[in-house]
């Protein structure tokens, strides 16, 4: 027995050769930095201060980003209680459980076993034993055993278990690429639901002042009307309006319970009254700005082209499997301990055995199977080779979007708040202009018009202007405070 264990610890530690292809980064398929000459990247780089920090996005944490009191109490709610990312989670564990198993064919399984065997036989067949009493009917036998061996546990010469235990460690890092994939997402998710909700409480507000402001202007049509000073189509014209900003209340209305209910779901858990007051979506305090200037080669730091790339890497590991099978494969299987017919001589010397049996098995003819295996595994390698420059490129385009529309969306939002000053003097003119008797309420109806319009765009224009934020700090891989589980050893 001591023979054969150290037989199999030596063969053991001989066995670290490798099959596995020499793996080499693919090319990044992108230009080395993002299209930063148009003038959509120079206007937003007027508009960053001279001092502007140039550390990479994925090092900023999220609370560093989203500034908000409320939304960081709405993004820990979220990182603690929604079940995609505990999914994420729980997907980690099951592919270290994954990894661990695979991990554990390197290594003999030893079993210790015991057995007892009592036999009935005919007496014309049995041959009594020394001690045993004769029957003329029929005779009992007994034997008793105790040993340790193991079964058919194969020596790793050419690597195939070790190459399938790199794939299933290269696929556990995957999973850990893909929990942080969702958290940014996550984190992402949550601050474009809060967004949303700011603007619809904003539109719902500007809806409620016109109402307001429509309801005067109606009151004092009536009373013109009354009086025998306006014409009916005044009134009428008047009436259109606060029915028109009716409309507009209940609409706003409807968006801000349901984006509450969307926030919620996202959230995972009912929103607590206790949380801390937040921004308006006109303040500057709901979000941090981030770097641009950054080359185009930090997105090999997003989780999921991180996670592309184990994935590339677990494929190469299964070529190094599948040419393993075309070489021999050594199995030893062996066991040690006592046996013996009577109980009471079971662990004496006597009763001592021992069994060895190597098995060599060469592959001769499988019928192509070995290599139709070895042609899929390439293939499925050459598969991720484009589902990592996809992602890639993927990537690319996202930061590329997001830096064009950033400083462009500052220039339109000035734009777009001078239109809502000019529209609120003019309204204010004619409104004036009207009362006085000296223009008909239709030019004051037609100001008005365009600037509710004109002030629902600005609201929308902020909107969006902050969700871009959101999409770059997402698109970049912004940063995450969270520990990493710790990745298990390769077993070599």
């Amino acid at each position: 027995m001591r023979r054969a264990l150290s037989l199999g610890v030596a063969a053991l530690a001989l066995a670290g050769c490798t099959l596995d292809p020499q793996y080499q980064r693919p090319a990044l398929p992108t230009a080395g930095a993002y299209p930063s000459a148009d003038a959509a990247y120079a206007a937003d780089r007027a508009h960053q201060p001279a001092n502007a920090s140039t550390v990479s996005a994925d090092l900023i944490g999220w609370r560093e980003v989203f500034t908000d009191p409320r939304l960081q109490a709405l993004i820990a709610l979220a990182l603690e209680n929604n079940r995609d990312l505990r999914v994420a989670i729980l997907n980690i564990s099951a592919s270290q459980a994954q990894f661990r198993s695979q991990r554990s064919e390197l290594f003999p399984t030893i079993d210790a076993t015991t057995s007892t065997t009592i036999e009935g036989q005919p007496a014309t067949e049995a041959v009594p034993q020394v001690g045993e009493p004769t029957s003329s009917s029929h005779y009992t036998s007994h034997s008793y055993s105790a040993g340790l061996g193991f079964t058919s546990y194969e020596l790793d010469l050419f690597g195939r278990i070790r190459s399938l235990t790199r794939a299933q460690y290269q696929t556990f890092l995957s999973q850990v690429e893909t929990r942080r994939s969702t958290q940014i997402s996550l984190v992402a998710e949550v601050a474009n639901d809060y967004i949303t909700l700011l603007a619809d409480q904003k539109q719902l507000q500007i809806a409620n002042q016109t109402l307001d402001a429509q309801g005067k202007s109606y009151a004092l049509s009536k009373a013109l009307f009354d009086n025998g000073t306006s014409t009916l189509l005044a009134l009428r014209e008047a009436e259109t309006t606060v029915d028109t900003a009716k409309a507009s209340v209940a609409q706003y209305t409807r968006q801000v319970a349901q984006d509450e209910n969307a926030l919620t779901l996202v959230v995972g858990a009912p929103i607590p009254d206790t949380l801390p007051p937040g921004a308006d979506l006109a303040t500057e305090g709901i979000m941090a700005d981030l770097p641009a200037g950054v080359p185009s080669l930090l997105l090999t730091q997003r989780p999921d082209i991180m996670a592309a790339e184990h994935t590339l890497l677990s494929e190469n590991a299964q070529i190094g499997a599948a040419r393993a099978a075309f070489f021999p494969s050594i199995s030893l299987t062996g066991s040690g301990g006592v046996e013996s017919v009577t109980l009471n001589k079971l662990f004496t010397p006597a009763a001592e055995m021992w069994s060895f049996a190597p098995q060599i098995t060469l592959p001769i003819f499988s019928g192509g199977q070995n290599r139709a295996n070895l042609d899929y595994a390439k293939v499925e390698k050459r598969v991720e080779i484009a589902n990592y420059e996809k992602t890639i490129q993927t990537a690319f385009r996202e930061v590329s979007d997001a830096l064009a529309a950033r400083g462009t969306y500052l220039d339109q939002l000035a734009a777009e708040q001078q239109l809502v000053d000019a529209y609120g003097d003019a309204y204010r003119l004619s409104t004036m202009r009207f009362q006085a008797g000296v223009d008909t309420y239709l030019s004051a109806l037609t100001t008005q018009q365009s600037l509710f319009e004109s002030e629902q765009t600005l609201v929308s224009l902020k909107a969006s202007q902050l969700q871009n934020l959101v999409t770059l700090y997402k698109a970049l891989g912004g940063g995450w405070y969270a520990v990493s589980p710790t990745a298990p050893s390769t077993g070599g």
